[in-house]
């Protein structure tokens, strides 16, 4: 099979490696989309190694694609079902093995090669928005990032669930373009900012937020504190600005809030497969009926997937870039 394969000082090479074998409760996927993560070039990068167990050379957190085989224990999927999921590595190549039980349906009225776009954003946003902020109908929702693969899952889900949308991107165009999407409020977060006069704004055309999702980390958290309503409830899920931040412990106390960062790739088999069941009951029905959307800003064949990779890192896509390896 093809993979891609990263070599020394993070060059990307298409390497054929040897289909892998599912074991018990596996399935053996025939890929045909990838999605490409920011966690993909840091890993690229040699600061976010694989976890044990997944390929420590072929990155990608997420596919979709074709059952091929199934393991001795397993019931559903079977050969010839579409299937999407998240994965610890190993997702960019043409074949994977993974756990039956972290496997959702994609449906028909799904393109499969943009399926590969999914799984990252939308179980990221679900889990962390919904299943630990708690969002509820009429309640306010900070998203920071908005016009990423996991912003765009997050603002969608928000509104279908009646919640109002603020989020901040350092980009007009993309807020115009989130605008489109449904975001109630767009707020233009300035290089430099200042956390206080950032959350003075959001609150201003939003009021107090309930549930901020948080996917960059480092002064943004200094804006979710000060942005946050009575009981608010801070998800972090990414440092793309930064791993150290100032915390005001007063408003943390006066305000009673809740700070939880959160991951995917390192949880227990366990916990990814009851986020993924959560995903399949309560996201997988709206993607069917196209009420929300994946939002793919490219497709990339894998020939080019350094191509696909620059994409992301020069941080001017609206969505997800997809790796194609029909």
């Amino acid at each position: 099979m093809r993979a891609l394969v990263i070599h020394e000082g993070g060059r990307l090479v298409i390497e054929d490696r040897p289909v892998p074998e599912p074991g018990a409760e596996q399935v053996l996927v025939r890929v045909h989309g990838a999605g490409i993560n920011r966690a993909d070039l840091l890993q690229r990068a040699g600061r976010y190694p694989a976890p044990p167990g997944a390929p420590p050379d072929i990155p990608g957190l997420e596919f979709a694609g074709v059952v091929e085989a199934v393991g001795s224990a397993v019931a559903s999927p079977g050969p010839g079902d579409r299937v999407m999921g998240i994965v610890a590595g190993g997702g960019q190549a043409e074949y994977l093995t993974t756990a039956a039980a972290h496997c959702a349906r994609v449906p028909g009225t799904l393109d499969l090669v943009e399926a590969g776009g999914i799984p990252e954003a939308f179980i990221t946003a679900h889990d962390a928005m919904v299943v630990q902020g708690e969002l509820m109908a009429g309640q306010r929702v900070l998203v920071h990032a908005v016009a990423s693969g996991v912003g765009t899952a997050a603002l969608q889900l928000a509104r279908c669930l009646g919640a109002t949308v603020a989020g901040t991107s350092r980009s007009k165009d993309k807020l115009d373009r989130a605008a489109e999407l449904g975001l109630d409020h767009p707020v233009l977060a300035p290089p430099g900012f200042d956390p206080a006069a950032l959350a003075a704004e959001i609150t201003a055309v939003a009021g107090p937020i309930d549930v901020t999702l948080d996917l960059l980390g480092g002064p943004y958290l200094g804006v979710d504190v000060a942005a946050a309503g009575p009981k608010g409830r801070i998800i972090i899920v990414g440092l793309i600005a930064g791993a150290r931040a100032e915390l005001d412990i007063g408003a943390l106390l006066r305000k009673r809030l809740v700070v939880r960062g959160t991951v995917l790739r390192s949880r227990p088999s366990n916990e990814k497969a009851e986020a993924t069941h959560l995903f399949s009951g309560q996201v997988l029905p709206l993607l069917a009926r196209a009420v929300i959307r994946p939002v793919i800003d490219a497709v990339v064949p894998l020939a080019e997937a350094e191509r696909g990779y620059d994409l992301v890192a020069a941080d001017g896509t609206f969505g997800k870039v997809v790796l194609d390896l029909q």
